[in-house]
């Protein structure tokens, strides 16, 4: 479908899946109506419908977004030297790009479940690329002799969700700052891997 001449693609865009972002990790992806969305963008409710084709849609593509940036801003990342450098650097990493996306975190864990089997599987490939990354790190450690560990999937599964949990508590502003969470959060995952 078309839009109309002299529309502003550009902005409403982005303003619809900002607000659709904040309302589904207010109020939960099942509490919001499409004209909730709607009239928190300031559109007519039908209006949406140039842009996404319905609401499980819009979430996908919030999902997809936020794990398609994750992997690109990794790939860019600058490694430290050997397994115990990129260990360091993928636990600082992950914590500095999430607390700067708290409600992408929210979405991606607590409303995956609203997906159709075929985006869900989506998004649980792109997370298993991303979870590789990490346990790539974790295995090489062990060849290396730098890293003690029974089973590198756990620990890989472990270490995420510690590291992802900084979302839910962490504040700008308050006791400590980021680069003090995340020096703190290192030495705990390096303690965890036997380094």
């Amino acid at each position: 479908m078309a839009r109309k001449t002299g529309s502003h693609s550009e902005i409403t865009g982005p303003r619809i899946r900002a607000e659709a972002s904040r309302l589904f990790a207010r109020h939960g992806f099942a509490a919001v109506s499409m004209r909730q969305i709607a009239a928190a963008v300031g559109v007519q409710a039908g209006a949406l419908y140039l842009y996404t084709p319905d609401k499980e849609a819009l979430l996908f593509d919030l999902l997809k977004t936020h794990m398609e940036e994750l992997l690109a801003a990794w790939a860019e990342a600058p490694r430290g030297a050997g397994a115990l450098g990129a260990l360091e650097t993928f636990v600082r990493f992950h914590i500095r790009f999430n607390l700067m996306r708290a409600e992408a975190v929210f979405l991606s864990y607590m409303e995956l479940r609203n997906l159709n089997a075929a985006n869900f599987a989506v998004i649980e490939a792109l997370r298993g690329r991303y979870e590789g990354e990490l346990e790539a790190i974790l295995k090489a450690g062990q060849a290396e002799g730098a890293l003690a560990l029974p089973d590198t999937k756990l620990a890989t599964m472990a270490i995420i969700a510690m590291l992802t949990g900084v979302t839910t508590w962490y504040r700008e502003g308050g006791r400590l700052d980021r680069e003090t969470v995340e020096t703190i959060y290192w030495d705990m995952v390096r303690k965890a891997v036997a380094a």
